[in-house]
């Protein structure tokens, strides 16, 4: 009997290893995404705080120095005017244009042909539509040469190297990627609310507004922070189809020109923080209006 005892395997030996993790409050899902957490940090949360600290060691003067500067220099605080200037509205603009699209294309035949177009130029990259755009809109481009060929111009219409072309770019690729995220909230919605408002007599623009809208409204606002940060952090098209030292000098450029022309890493992480920190508010600013919208119907029905 001692020798058997002896041989017994400890009880916690036969514990499987899933029961075990479960019993210490880890269970397997959570496991799993351990190494997620992992890679989130190293890239993501690591480099900023990193940033962050970096920011604050300048080369010169206190540890607000950068800032200061950066707040004290038109030349620098200009830019994130200008970079707002160019993400709301193409934003607006992709949003708005994704939606009517979207509740279309959810309804034809061919849906996954008409998508597939449609998201393109997501796949094409930004420095590929640039070059395309630069030969298409250019002043020697097939656009200026067919109007100038039809005399509806005396002289090429400029499109890129300022403003518009920047814009026009923004809209060309980030279209794809709102156009997607309206599709999906779009298609998650149950067609039977759709058909039985149209029972009770409501026409097409009425079952939009009071029906699909405010279905729509949670999802319009993930998209709408998603892709502003995605406009806002526009770099290559602005050097490539904008100006970079005049209208279209955004704040990543900024942060560019201290860290690989002056050499001044810290001067770039106090840009960069400036960046996070604007889109940041933004993003808030829009997710607090979508609560404040959502917590209204549910105050009133309270009361």
């Amino acid at each position: 009997m001692a020798t058997e005892a002896i041989a017994r395997p400890p009880a916690f030996e036969r514990i499987p290893l899933g029961q075990r993790l479960a019993a210490n409050g880890l269970d397997a899902v959570t496991a799993l995404c351990l190494p997620a957490a992992l890679f989130i940090i190293a890239l993501f949360i690591y480099p900023f705080f990193y940033g962050l600290f970096l920011s604050f060691e300048p080369k010169k003067g206190d540890w607000l120095a950068n800032y200061q500067r950066f707040f004290s220099d038109s030349f620098f605080y200009g830019t994130i005017a200008t970079t707002l200037w160019l993400a709301l509205p193409v934003t607006i603009i992709n949003l708005v244009v994704a939606v009517p699209v979207a509740l279309q294309v959810r309804h034809m035949r061919w849906q996954r042909v008409l998508t597939t177009i449609l998201v393109l130029p997501i796949t094409l990259g930004t420095v590929l539509v640039a070059e395309g755009m630069l030969n298409y809109l250019g002043p020697q481009g097939w656009f200026n040469r067919v109007l100038m060929t039809l005399h509806l111009v005396s002289e090429p219409v400029k499109l890129v190297h300022n403003y518009w072309g920047v814009m026009l770019s923004l809209v060309i690729t980030g279209f794809p990627f709102t156009f997607l995220l309206i599709l999906s909230y779009v298609t998650g919605i149950d067609a039977v609310l759709e058909q039985a408002a149209a029972t009770l007599g409501a026409n097409a623009r009425r079952r939009f507004w009071h029906v699909l809208l405010p279905l729509l409204m949670p999802g319009l606002a993930i998209t709408f922070c998603l892709s502003f940060v995605q406009a806002f952090s526009v770099f290559p098209s602005a050097v490539l189809l904008g100006a970079p030292a005049g209208p279209t000098r955004v704040i990543s450029i900024a942060a560019y020109q201290a860290a690989f022309e002056e050499y001044d890493y810290s001067m770039a992480s106090a840009v960069a923080m400036v960046m996070a920190f604007v889109q940041l508010a933004i993003v808030v600013a829009v997710l607090g209006v979508r609560g404040l919208f959502y917590r209204g119907p549910a105050a009133g029905a309270k009361g």
